[in-house]
Parts: structure tokens; sequence; C-alpha cells
């Protein structure tokens, strides 16, 4: 039959009724349904149709192996928070909020051990980050491992600066018996995500601003438990109420305070004063 505006979901779908997995087909059957009804309700020109095809062609081309800009488009958009939020609300009240993975997640981080110094090419403030993961009811989770990243002090990552050799600002830890983790770094600085490729283009038409405040990223895995990506974010940094992909939670701000002890720098390896900020994550068991 001919294809027309009043039946255009029915004929796609009925191209999509053999489909094998039952997700799948329920997943396509509704991008097909809220996809025709956006083209209905905005009416698109043909040009107007096509500039979309090449913004989404330059996205997936702005991507690399150390660049993930449709990640970058899914946070502008709030798309990658919203799946967290829903993805929560299956989670126990009890668990470490969650938060958007982000697109620096690229690069396999270095295994380090317990204290060491994550940053130790980058300059700025000596920062102790310590903390323990704990299962819901209160108990340490030994051999957990946290995958951590961060930005510099001058607000870059260690695949968008050719000062950063790969590596710098990441590290792999592995929790102690007493579920405890602690590594030595620099405070982080609030910076703007990048804005040399498609997704810049469309903060600049809408006129929003591209700033993330400053933040610790940490991938939590533990044996019997789900996984947690989450932040902790610097309290009182700049953009920490305007987050320009929506990730900021209260319960992951903490202050990194200043610390002013000469005999706990020296044990941790630290430069006297330094700041300090203790998080503890809180992970759901498998199941619950």
């Amino acid at each position: 039959m001919d294809f027309s505006e009043q039946d255009s979901v029915a004929a796609v779908r009925s191209s999509l009724a053999s489909t094998p997995d039952p997700r799948l087909r329920e997943v396509l059957d509704s991008l097909v349904e809220h996809l025709h009804e956006w083209l209905r309700d905005v009416r698109p020109s043909l040009a107007e149709w096509e500039r979309g095809i090449e913004f989404l062609t330059a996205v997936g081309q702005k991507c690399d192996e150390h660049r993930q800009e449709f990640i970058l488009l899914s946070d502008v958009l709030g798309a990658s928070m919203l799946v967290e939020t829903m993805e929560a609300a299956r989670q126990s009240a009890d668990a470490t909020a969650s938060t958007v993975l982000g697109p620096f997640h690229v690069v396999e981080a270095p295994e380090r051990e317990l204290g060491a110094d994550i940053s130790p090419s980058s300059d700025g403030d000596p920062c102790l980050v310590r903390g323990r993961v704990l299962a819901a009811d209160g108990t340490p989770v030994a051999g957990a491992q946290l995958d951590v990243w961060q930005a510099n002090a001058r607000g870059a990552y260690d695949v968008q600066d050719d000062g950063q050799p790969l590596g710098n600002g990441r590290g792999l830890f592995t929790t102690d018996e007493a579920g405890w983790f602690w590594f030595r770094t620099v405070v982080p600085s609030h910076y703007p995500i990048p804005t040399d490729g498609p997704v810049g283009e469309l903060l600049r038409a809408t006129a929003r601003h591209p700033y993330r405040p400053a933040h610790i990223h940490f991938l939590v895995q533990a044996a019997g438990h789900v996984p947690l990506t989450t932040h902790v974010f610097v309290a009182d940094s700049p953009y920490i109420d305007q987050d320009a992909v929506f990730a900021v939670k209260r319960s992951l701000i903490r202050e990194f305070e200043p610390v002013d002890d000469a005999e706990l720098a020296e044990r941790h390896g630290l430069a006297n004063p330094f700041r300090c900020a203790t998080f503890d994550i809180t992970v759901q068991p498998v199941g619950s």
C-alpha cells in the first residue's frame, strides 16, 4: 500500500513484526511511534532533516579511542542522567547515588597501590581522598575495585592535554580488608566539556555554557554487588548548581577541607598543608 502520514507507524511496525528478540521489538516499536509523532509535530523540511542527519554523522565522526561525542551529546541533552535516575529508582535508597559515566572513561587506568599518587604529572593543591566501600548493612567490602579518574587543576584530562601522559589523573585501586581506600592527587578544577565538535556547536546555538563543576569520577565494582558509577563533587566549586550535563546530586558533594598537620602529611607523602576529602561509598547487593 502507499506509505502515508496517517499509516506510517503501522507500516514500519509491520516490518518489525518478525523481530525474534521481544525486548528489541518492544524498544523499536516505541522508538518508531515516538519518532514519527515528533516528526509530525515539528514537521521538518527536507533541508532541516538533512541538516539533522549531517549533525549526527558529525557526532559519530568525532568519536575516536580518546573521545566519545555520542556520550557527550547524551549528557548535554539530559538523557544520560535520566537513564541513571530511572536505574537508581530500582536500587536501594541506602546505596550511594549514581551519576553519569561521562565521555572520558576511554583510557585503561593504571593499577596503583593504596595511597599512591594518581596525578604525579599535575601541579595544584595536594589532596588526600579517602573512604570506605560498604555494603548496605554497613559492613566493609574488602577487595572492591575502584576505577578513579579526574581532570587536573587546569581542568584538563590526560586525553585532552599533551602535557599529561596517558594515565595521569587515573588509578585502579583495591580496598583493604576493612573496605578502606585512599589515594593522593591534586584538587581538580571545574572545566568546560569539549566544544570543538558538533556538541559544542549545539551548545553555542542554544546559548548554553559548557562547564562542569570540579569532581572526581569513581567506577566501583565488587563481587556480589551492583556496579556503581558516581562522582564526588568539590563543595563550592563554580557551576555546582549549573552543571552542563545535569549530573550533580547533593549527596555527592563533599568539602575538600584544608589540613595543616605535618605528621599526617608525612605519613601520606603529601606536602603540608594539604586538602582532604572523605567519601564513603555504599554498594547494593545483586538481586536486592
